[in-house]
């Protein structure tokens, strides 16, 4: 259970988060009630404490408590000016308006700026959500000062959490959802007709989450570990597990049919594997492969100090056995390409375990695990940190700098609300603007904020109607109402990354509740509240449809092009080094490939959406982005092939595979210039299949065949890619998308 708990939270980071605010707020609500302060300043207490903690994010504690200091006289004077203001209407709203601009301008100096424009404007509603006046302008500020020392309380005493504590649960996060992906590709063997696509997709999912994983351990290494040297090795031996992973699902998809598995079916949602195959059935070369999948996982999973043994080594052994030929089955080609698939992700759990838990016991080691020892030992020698300067993209100025856009469309979207809200109610008014507010944070596009309205505003609605229904039921019971707030606050902050829709219906609810502690509850609050919402969203789609827009398919362009861009660099350093070259730092310039790519995939959700009425447009966003994803793949699997070739005995050099690249990276160009401006010029290359390569006596050597063979199988797959990018991105000489 601990292990699905790790591996549902990579981190624990969400669990963290909710319990940390829950803690801060239910330790101020005890201060506080010992001080007998009224109810309402116990409500300012309770929402001071909980942005407090949720709006500093720095991953260090120094900074952390910098910034948490300078948050406090931040908002003291916004709670001062909100309750001086609170009666003059007009000056009122214009400085609401320049705050909200301010707050939103200052994302643009960090997690710091972003903070205390956060606790700036998030206090300043709290002076409006408690009526704030001058007279009870000193209990608000003693109020917000015991908010933010039981905040630091929960965030450096009680619920502390450090860099490196933080990346060794997400390494645990690593393991288990590796070995979770291991229990689904061994359900894929015994899975009949009618339940291979339900595994399929569970096959899918395993892999994408185990790909977020990744990049999750990967960003937090530099501050979570002692020195860049550590850093750079846990990076490549986690990037060596998840390809080793993927690529071992990938020979299963193979074996399961009767031909090779498009790399495709394990991107795109809705590709099936073929129907004709040869799996499941029951022998001996398929139940030997079941029992090695769950001794791998047992593998990837085993903490260091249960995985001493004779037995444990034994399995270990067998499996290792298999990269060199040993024991393997009398079966097909395909099955037996399984094994080794096997072999080179125990290699791969070998390399996970003793960079992470250091050296293990050797005693029972076969000659196989000594040499891939041997050879993962020589890796660790032979890294050298990069002091390559980082790559620097021009940043705009002026008002097409993403924070500044960004802030005079709040400002604009916000003066809208504020308008449109006084008509609704000259009291609640700031329900608007705060939706209008919220759509923006996180937010570059257009459709992105209209998709995040949406969300918004359905979460709203079934909020309102769980906060009618739980106003009843509480009454007038002050500390039963004030358990089912931090349960709320707990919930909302849990599932904030999961569901947006969610995380609005808790806070929706949660606010019935808080009502209900205020005497202010009616049904016509929260119905309000839904009216307050749908015009606040309503307003910031205007505005940035309106002021300095971004439109959809501009940003999606410019990421396209940033991860083709990616792709190219990843495929020439790759094949590059394997041709006799220096490829660079090949692992950090694939994480840098993978990290575009998610920004791209998260910037088409508006396409992809199901509320999206263009189902043409939807089907064609899914097929891009699942091949991009195929040649990202193949761009990994490219990379961590090189950086094996300075130490790996049985891997060299070969300076006829620079050819079979150069028409892959022009394609790769081409399609980045053509998506850059569709009036370019530059045409697609076409020529011999690279698998015609694969041919005996063309690129065959005879030490080093099966290594060539598998570089020329991705490089095939990756020109195959490509080539397939070409007809839906409007380049003449592609396949058809399906849905054009």
């Amino acid at each position: 259970m601990w292990d699905r708990l790790a591996a549902s939270d990579p981190g624990l980071l969400r669990l963290t988060a909710g319990l940390r605010t829950v803690v801060a707020i239910a330790l101020t609500l005890a201060v506080l009630a010992a001080l007998r302060v009224p109810v309402p300043e116990l409500v300012a207490g309770a929402m001071a404490a909980m942005v407090a903690t949720f709006a500093v994010r720095e991953k260090q504690r120094g900074p952390q408590a910098v910034t948490l200091a300078l948050g406090l006289p931040v908002a003291l004077a916004s709670v001062a000016l909100g309750a001086l203001l609170n009666q003059r209407v007009v000056a009122g709203d214009l400085f609401f308006v320049a705050l909200i601009f301010s707050a939103v301008y200052g994302r643009r100096f960090g997690d710091r700026g972003t903070a205390l424009g956060l606790i700036g404007f998030q206090i300043y509603f709290l002076s409006l959500f408690v009526h704030a006046t001058v007279s009870t302008l000193p209990t608000l500020c003693g109020v917000l000062c015991v908010a933010f020392a039981c905040s630091a309380t929960a965030r450096f005493v009680l619920l502390p959490q450090t860099p490196a504590g933080t990346l060794d649960r997400m390494r645990r996060a690593f393991r288990a959802r590796l070995a979770q992906l291991m229990a689904t590709q061994a359900e894929l063997l015994d899975a009949g007709p009618d339940a291979v696509e339900k595994v399929l997709d569970d096959l899918r999912t395993g892999t994408a989450r185990l790909h977020e994983t990744a990049l999750l351990v990967q960003g937090r290494l530099e501050d979570g570990t002692s020195d860049a040297a550590v850093a750079r090795l846990l990076q490549r031996r986690i990037a060596d597990a998840e390809i080793a992973a993927e690529r071992l699902g990938l020979l299963l998809l193979t074996a399961r049919s009767a031909e090779r598995t498009d790399t495709l079916t394990l991107h795109l949602p809705g590709a099936s594997v073929p129907s004709s195959g040869t799996l499941p059935v029951r022998d001996e070369a398929t139940d030997a492969l079941r029992r090695d999948l769950g001794a791998l996982r047992l593998l990837m999973l085993r903490p260091a100090g249960e995985a001493a043994g004779t037995a444990f080594a034994h399995v270990r052994n067998r499996l290792l056995g298999y990269r060199d030929e040993e024991n393997l089955p009398v079966a097909s080609p395909a099955v037996q390409d399984v094994f080794r698939g096997l072999g080179e992700a125990a290699r791969a759990a070998l390399g996970l375990r003793l960079a992470l838990d250091g050296p293990q016991d050797e005693s029972d080691d076969s000659p196989a695990t000594v040499r891939s020892r041997e050879e993962l030992d020589a890796e660790d020698a032979a890294i050298e940190v990069s002091e390559e300067a980082e790559r620097e993209e021009a940043e705009p100025a002026g008002l097409q700098r993403p924070t500044t856009r960004a802030a005079v469309q709040v400002a604009v979207g916000s003066a809208l609300a504020i308008t449109g809200g006084e008509l609704l109610s000259s009291q609640r008014w700031y329900w608007a603007v705060l939706t209008c507010w919220i759509v923006f944070l996180n937010t570059a596009s257009t459709g992105e904020i209209l998709v995040k309205g949406y969300r918004r505003l359905l979460g709203t609605v079934l909020g309102v109607v769980a906060g009618i229904g739980l106003a009843a039921l509480v009454g007038p019971h002050t500390w039963t109402a004030f358990a089912l707030v931090l349960l709320f606050i707990f919930a909302m902050f849990y599932t904030a990354p999961l569901s947006y829709t969610l995380m609005s219906f808790f806070v929706t609810a949660m606010l019935g509740l808080l009502y209900t502690l205020l005497n202010t509850y009616s049904t016509a609050v929260l119905v309000l509240r839904i009216e307050e919402t749908a015009l606040g969203a309503a307003c910031g789609v205007i505005a940035a449809a309106v002021v300095l827009p971004v439109h959809t398919d501009r940003r999606t362009n410019d990421l396209l092009v940033a991860v083709l861009d990616r792709l190219a660099d990843v495929t020439r350093g790759a094949v590059d080094q394997l041709s006799g070259g220096a490829g660079g730092d090949l692992v950090e310039q694939a994480r840098e490939l993978d990290q575009a790519l998610a920004d791209l995939r998260a910037a088409t959700q508006p396409l992809t959406h199901p509320i999206t009425p263009l189902r043409s447009r939807r089907n064609t966003a899914r097929y891009v982005v699942a091949l991009l994803e195929t040649c990202a793949y193949h761009g990994r699997s490219l990379a961590a092939t090189a950086e094996l070739l300075p130490t790996h005995p049985s891997i060299a050099a070969d300076p006829r595979l620079r050819g079979a690249c150069g028409r892959i990276v022009h394609n790769i160009g081409v399609i980045a210039a053509h998506v850059g401006d569709p009036r370019s010029t530059a045409e697609m290359e076409t020529g011999p299949s690279i698998a015609s390569m694969l041919e005996p006596g063309t690129l065959r050597l005879p030490r080093y065949g099966r290594v060539t063979d598998r570089v020329l199988r991705h490089l095939q797959r990756l020109d195959e890619a490509v080539s397939g990018l070409a007809r839906p991105l409007g380049v003449a000489g592609g396949p058809a998308a399906p849905g054009r």
